[in-house]
């Protein structure tokens, strides 16, 4: 199959399974010329059902853009849950809540504007009871910093999940020296050695070509 084909597919699922949620937000991010790196319709709703799956109720986020996932992450966890979502840009950020607002999840996000690894502790210390899900879609470089702290931010049963770490299948290529590649590659090595995580890997294609997403869980004190 080519790359034109899996798009035809994601648009064939977008029709008959995803629905027009969320195009609101796509076409409010492509208007304030925010760049087109949102997760694919099929991917968002993927996320909101590993959301209701693992019966989610606090989510962290890091990388809102203009909050395309954040609407999803936020439908799941429902009335009374809570999305907290970093964003580095202040204008991503202000289309983002602009977005969230106007799609009636707002009062679920709490979005926090600045680096993430200048943010994480903040949201630690203001953090009482750990996140039952963490989506990490930002600078590929520090996914393995993200994931450090997303251990310390969640429980045994926890899922976390990074995007983008197949970069096309160059993630197999152990002499590149691409930066993202190179991360992808010790994100894996950090999710392989650290006795604390159980993971996996699964490749994509669709609309947004050929990528994939890490998914691990916090091990229990038993595993």
């Amino acid at each position: 199959m080519t790359s034109a084909e899996w798009a035809d597919v994601d648009s064939y699922l977008v029709s008959a399974l995803v629905g027009e949620e969320g195009v609101p937000a796509l076409e409010a991010n492509a208007s304030a010329g925010l760049p087109a790196i949102d997760v694919s319709p099929p991917q968002g709703k993927l996320l909101n059902l590993l959301a209701r799956t693992a019966r989610a109720r606090r989510v962290l986020e890091i990388g809102t853009l203009g909050g395309y996932s954040t609407e999803w992450l936020a439908r799941a966890v429902g009335e009374g849950g809570t999305v907290v979502t970093l964003e580095f840009e202040p204008r991503h950020a202000k289309v983002a809540r602009e977005n969230l607002d106007r799609a009636g999840v707002g009062e679920r996000v709490d979005i926090r504007v600045g680096a993430a690894l200048d943010t994480l502790p903040e949201v630690a210390e203001d953090s009482s009871e750990p996140f039952d899900l963490v989506f990490i879609d930002a600078d590929k470089v520090n996914n393995s910093n993200y994931v450090q702290w997303a251990l310390r931010l969640t429980r045994p049963g926890s899922v976390i999940i990074v995007d983008n770490v197949v970069r096309g299948g160059a993630v197999a290529d152990e002499h590149s020296d691409d930066p993202n590649v190179r991360a992808s590659r010790e994100l894996i090595d950090l999710l392989a050695a650290e006795p604390s995580l159980d993971a996996t890997v699964v490749q994509t294609v669709g609309a947004k070509g050929w990528d994939g997403f890490a998914y691990a869980v916090v091990n229990g004190s038993e595993a």
